[in-house]
């Protein structure tokens, strides 16, 4: 499929046809990269996403506890202020 670059304000930029739209789910925000000399253009991502689900895996693995347990040296301030689960 071809498609030219157009004037939009005094900027440039592309018509993409609704059927690639529709056949890539694409909608709202996108991101645009340049990789091997190739605009690419993906759904954004938002920086925790799947989060939720992957702490789910952690606690059910029993893969969610501190590391460095031993390692954290309390203050009394600790001690009185926070409550630690």
């Amino acid at each position: 499929m071809k498609t030219r670059i157009i004037k939009i304000g005094n900027s440039q930029g592309i018509r993409i046809p609704k059927l690639l739209l529709h056949q890539l789910q694409l909608r709202g925000e996108v991101e645009l990269a340049v990789k091997h000399n190739q605009l690419v253009i993906q759904p954004s991502q938002h920086p925790r996403q799947g989060w939720e689900e992957q702490f789910k895996r952690m606690a059910e693995r029993r893969d969610d506890r501190l590391l460095d347990k031993d390692a954290i040296n309390l203050t009394q301030w600790d001690a009185d202020e926070w409550q630690w689960k």
